[in-house]
């Protein structure tokens, strides 16, 4: 009988992975290092530790970075791209603002293919989807070779008005499977974002042809391996948006998975909000390579239609998380005679001067050992035992020439880390009108813990929530989350000229086809539901707001487009800091999310303390360049109910918690630890 439901989540130091048993509602998480070249191996290491007979996997879910890596690390493969003759240049002429005016260092983002890459195909499309000129079919032909002879891994086929009607894409790209055969990646504009705007439109076929033979690839072996082990549970594959697809329909859909990695944090919010009745969460998750920030707003996750990676767009319904390269194992180095720490981190192989493994430069993690903040002895639940001498030895490189010794550099080394964290917090906060201050702190990644009290003393957030298992949150996240697909359709008009009854009817179709499609996904009836929306902007603008519908017959109503213009004004005014109701507004798109439920996980709730006294140690750990006495626990042994005040260093299997001095911790039911500023210590 199957029992068990399990994620995984590959980050670039630690492989995470969480199994949850449905017969008991026992969770349990481990670690395994990442390995770089075979990331299979890490992942069947964590699976085999936790559940030891793998056939008694009922339902298994994996973030996948492995296309973000190859665009990041642009080890994609070589695209051909076909486009509409006379406008094929419209990919490499991009657009034109400049965010920053006065950058003088301002550079073009750099495109994944040049110039001698793009082939323009006659045959030519109305602005309504009609046929102005045939497709010229022995130009494909002629393309399909020349992708073949010249060693090219993928095409994209981005036509003008393709998502208006893409019957010259749908043709092209039998041509090309005829040529080139099945297995070929061809990737089609209107499939990969059936959207408005031909340059992001455009810009996602690339994408989406340049990773999807990578992300195929790894899936297909992936899977291939699992089977081979016993797994019989079906592969899912968490997508940028927040939802779960199949490994078929992933390997079908590439760039859905772009972002899936560090998704599975922010749904893991999602669901904790929703548990603990706290409304409005900051996410942070610190690895051992980046720090990634999200928000929960109102019990929602802050999703948008558009995403960009290195000034490249794409059309797609993703998770907003802001990014930076601050890591437990981000190197500190001196530059201009200043201390600088990260982007590059020292990631698994080697790691941090005190993983023993070679590394000799330091690191956050080198700095936090040396400060006393982490447990040497019992580094990721007793798995490694750290070397400090090593740490002390790579810190001093960077310390003696500041005429700093070890402990001054360490707390400089987390200070600069820590400001560069909090940055990354006010992008994604006070830079868009919200105030951080109105929200709660999670933390989680191994890392993010160790540095978060810090970070909501800088910001004025009043609470930190490190959730249990933090450092296999983001794994835990992808339990939590559904299966999802999203379907856009580009509907012009402004609202004088609305015809309701075509939009309930267009909007109903879309209803019907996004149902119809979870049952590929294997999802039952009686467990699909849809929810509709429509992209509003006030005439003269570019660029649109997302507005949810009540419902699809919410159209039919004589008092809707009313009422539907109020509430675009309201969230106009949220936005923005202001609105003009009555102003003509116009619709640009019409989108529908189909959600399969798979069910929720059962809420474990910790055991009530018998007695308010615990087992710990008091060791000194340096804040603020004093060793000060602390208390040091495992999260073992607390229970619900405990409570106590720092300076405080909680140790458990996935991560290491840091509470500085005048902060008490308390345990709540659910077992996460909430920390708040002592009222004595105000």
């Amino acid at each position: 009988m199957n029992t068990h439901r399990v994620s995984m989540d590959i980050g670039g130091t630690f492989t995470d992975v969480v199994a949850y048993n449905t017969a008991t509602g026992e969770i349990q998480a481990t670690k395994a290092s990442t390995t770089p070249g075979e990331l299979s191996v890490g992942v069947l290491k964590g699976l085999e530790a936790l559940v030891p007979q793998l056939d008694d996997i009922e339902f298994l879910v994996h973030g996948t970075t492995q296309g973000l890596n190859a665009f990041l690390e642009r080890r994609g493969v070589r695209v051909l791209l076909l486009a509409t003759a006379g406008a094929e240049d419209t990919y490499l002429i991009a657009r034109g603002p400049r965010l920053d005016l006065y950058d003088a260092q301002y550079r073009k983002p750099k495109p994944l293919l040049e110039r001698k890459d793009i082939i323009g195909i006659n045959g030519r499309l109305g602005s309504q989807g009609e046929e102005v000129r045939p497709l010229d079919e022995v130009a494909i032909r002629h393309a399909a070779r020349r992708a073949e002879a010249e060693g090219y891994g993928a095409v994209a086929v981005a036509f003008l008005f393709s998502y208006k009607n893409p019957d010259h894409e749908l043709r092209a790209a039998e041509i090309l499977r005829e040529e080139l055969g099945d297995d070929f990646t061809i990737s089609l504009s209107h499939q990969s974002a059936k959207e408005w705007r031909e340059y992001e439109r455009t810009s996602s076929a690339v994408v989406e042809a340049y990773t999807g033979p990578v992300v195929r690839n790894y899936l297909l072996a992936l899977e291939e391996q699992l089977a081979q082990r016993g797994v019989q549970a079906p592969l899912h594959i968490m997508q940028s948006s927040g939802g779960v697809l199949t490994a078929r329909s992933a390997r079908e859909r590439p760039l859905q998975t772009l972002l899936s990695g560090p998704v599975g944090g922010a749904m893991g919010d999602v669901e904790l909000a929703r548990v603990s009745d706290r409304k409005s969460l900051i996410g942070v998750d610190m690895g051992g390579t980046s720090f990634d920030v999200s928000l929960v707003v109102d019990g929602q996750p802050d999703v948008s239609t558009e995403a960009e990676l290195e000034g490249l767009p794409m059309l797609m319904s993703v998770v907003n998380i802001h990014t930076v390269g601050a890591g437990g194992g981000s190197v500190a180095w001196l530059e201009a005679g200043g201390l600088r720490v990260g982007p590059r981190s020292a990631g698994a192989k080697p790691g941090p001067a005190c993983y023993g493994r070679g590394g000799t430069e330091p690191t956050v993690t080198d700095a936090n050992l040396v400060l006393g903040r982490v447990d040497a002895a019992w580094f990721a639940g007793g798995a490694m035992t750290l070397d400090r001498e090593a740490a002390v030895t790579a810190l001093r490189t960077v310390g003696e020439p500041l005429g700093l010794d070890e402990i001054a550099i360490a707390e400089g080394i987390c200070n600069v880390a820590n400001a560069q964290m909090a940055q990354a917090i006010r992008t994604i906060t006070i830079s868009r009108g919200i105030e951080p201050r109105d929200f709660s702190l999670v933390a989680f990644g191994g890392a993010g813990p160790m540095h978060a009290v810090f970070l909501a003393q800088e910001l004025g957030i009043p609470e930190t929530v490190v959730p249990r298992f933090p450092g296999a949150f983001s794994a835990w996240g992808m339990l939590q989350t559904d299966i999802r697909r999203d379907f856009a359709e580009p509907y012009f008009s402004a609202d004088a000229d609305l015809d309701l009854d075509d939009l309930f009817s267009v909007l109903t179709h879309m209803r019907t086809v996004a149902l119809d499609s979870l049952s590929s996904e294997g999802i039952p009836e009686d467990r699909r539901s849809a929810n509709s929306s429509i992209d509003v902007r006030y005439q003269g603008q570019e660029f649109s707001l997302h507005v949810p519908l009540e419902s699809v017959d919410e159209v039919q109503q004589p008092d809707f487009l009313e009422s539907f213009a109020r509430r675009f004004a309201d969230m106009y005014q949220d936005r923005y800091g202001h609105s003009t109701f009555g102003a003509p507004i116009e619709i640009t798109t019409l989108r529908t999310r189909a959600v399969g439920s798979l069910g929720q996980l059962k809420n474990h709730q910790l055991a009530e303390a018998t007695s308010t006294e615990f087992e710990h140690e008091v060791q000194p750990v340096v804040f603020e360049g004093e060793p000060r006495p602390t208390v040091v626990v495992r999260r073992s042994n607390l229970a619900r109910g405990h409570q106590f005040d720092g300076p405080a260093v909680i140790v458990e299997e996935t991560a290491t918690t840091v509470v500085p001095p005048g902060y008490r911790v308390t345990i709540d039911e659910l077992g996460s630890l909430i920390i708040r500023q002592h009222e004595k210590e105000q």
